[in-house]
Order: structure tokens, then sequence, then C-alpha cells
């Protein structure tokens, strides 16, 4: 189910996103994030052996596995089949020449894995391959009782199977950058002050919650509006930097960003 909680978060990035930059460039630790993207590093690889480029192909199936078991739910196949099925496909698209079929053209990590999985349902794995889980494959760690849980929660309204891919990946890409955020305010000793601000990257911005707040946390109010400025500044570059992970070239994440914003808001 999409949270009215999570479409306030893409609006209130959206606005984020579009207000007057000045012409200011980027931070250094923007470009820095920038540098080399996953999706990126694995195109790059291409038909040769992968190395480090199969480490960030491996770690963007473990952060996005759980859009295409819902994919495949949705699809009208019951929890242990899902789960076999998509199983089965990462195994497969892990170990052999999947990334053959990738080319830089093909743009979006979202839209290759979707196409790849149906080229795979399309070619009946179910029947053909029944081999016992595991025999030696990359084995991703599916949690499927939590998967089952989290789709019996989020199965209240009819949709394609592809809109409701696209919209847990988007919301699966905002867990994973506040979880980010999260890590990166405890590194700094920060953890408290990010659990206090965070409600403020979506929230209201009346004078008295600033007040409040300030004085909760042992702060003047001008020093807590400066802390939620940066606290939104560091949303927007780790959400950037999210997105570029899953696209080609750095210069799709604008397009991908309205993309996914349009999606988990209802639009076509």
């Amino acid at each position: 189910m999409l949270t009215s909680a999570f479409n306030s978060r893409l609006d209130c990035y959206a606005a984020v996103m579009n207000r007057p930059s000045g012409g200011v460039e980027p931070s250094a630790r923007a470009q820095g994030l920038f540098r080399t993207t996953h999706w990126s590093l694995v195109l790059a690889a291409g038909q040769g052996g992968l190395g480090q480029a199969g480490e960030a192909l491996e770690e963007l199936c473990r952060t996005y596995w759980y859009p295409l078991y819902l994919y495949v739910r949705r699809r009208g196949y019951g929890p242990h089949d899902a789960q076999d099925l998509t199983q089965q496909f990462f195994a497969r698209f892990l170990e052999k020449g999947s990334l053959n079929l990738a080319d830089p053209a093909r743009g979006r990590f979202r839209s290759f894995l979707l196409r790849s999985l149906q080229n795979s349902l399309a070619d009946d794995w179910k029947r053909a391959h029944r081999a016992k889980r595991g025999g030696g494959a990359v084995e991703l760690p599916l949690d499927g009782v939590a998967a089952e849980a989290r789709y019996a929660a989020e199965l209240t309204s009819p949709m394609t199977p592809e809109r409701a891919y696209e919209q847990r990946w988007a919301l699966t890409l905002l867990e994973r950058v506040l979880g980010r955020m999260r890590e990166d305010y405890a590194r700094a000793g920060k953890a408290r002050l990010f659990e206090a601000l965070q409600d403020f990257l979506w929230g209201p911005e009346g004078s008295a919650s600033y007040a409040t707040l300030a004085q909760d946390l042992a702060m003047t109010e001008g020093a807590l509006r400066v802390a939620v400025h940066r606290l939104r500044e560091h949303y927007r570059e780790r959400l950037r930097a999210e997105v570029a992970n899953t696209v080609s070239d750095p210069t799709e994440v604008d397009a991908e960003l309205r993309h996914l914003i349009q999606v988990i808001s209802g639009g076509t």
C-alpha cells in the first residue's frame, strides 16, 4: 500500500528538486557520489568478466528484488511459486549471460530487470527449472515470509503487475535513501538529530513547531532551521545518487526522478 507519508516525501522532494538553485553547482560530495554509478559500472563491464561490476550488480539485485516478487505475485502466482521463480530468476541472472543483452541504449536498470523477468516467465521457468534451490548458484537472501506480509499489506487496490512493480520500486528506493541517511547521521554522531528532524523532510514548517523542537534539542531556532536545510540538501543528494545507481548515464537522473514521482503519485 502506498502510504500518505511516502506520497508526502516525494511531494517534498519534487518541491526541493524544482526550486531555483541560482546556478549553484552540485556540492563536491554530490559530485563524488556520481563518479561511478552501479548500473553504468555493470554496463561498462559488458561482455567480459564482471569483477567489481558483478558485486555492484548483486547489490542492486539485493536491494530491488522485492518489486520483482510483487510483480510475480500480481501475475497470479502463489507465494511459494513466486518465491521459487524470483530466486531462480536471480540465480540465473547473476550467474549466466543475461548481461550480454544489456547495453547503454537499454537505459534504466528497473526496465531491463523487468523485461528479463518477463522473458523468463514467458519461457515457463516454473515447469522447466524445478531444480532444488541452491545448487552452488548465487542465492539472494529472499525473506519469503516478510515478502508475503508486505504483499498482503499492499494488496489494497487493483492495478496491473507492471504498475505495482514500478510503484514498489519507487518506494524501495525511498526506503533505501532514508536508511542511508540514517546511517550517515549515525556515523557523524547525530542519530538523535536525524530522528528528530526527519519529519521536516515532508512535514509542516510552522514557527511553533520549530520553536518547540529547538527547545527540546537545546538549539536556537535559527540553528534548527539551518539543520533542516542541510537535511533536505542531504536528502536531495542521496536521492539523486541512488537514482543514478540505476540509470546508465547521470544525465538521465532528472527524467527518472520525474517518472518515479509521477508513478508514485498515481500519474500515468
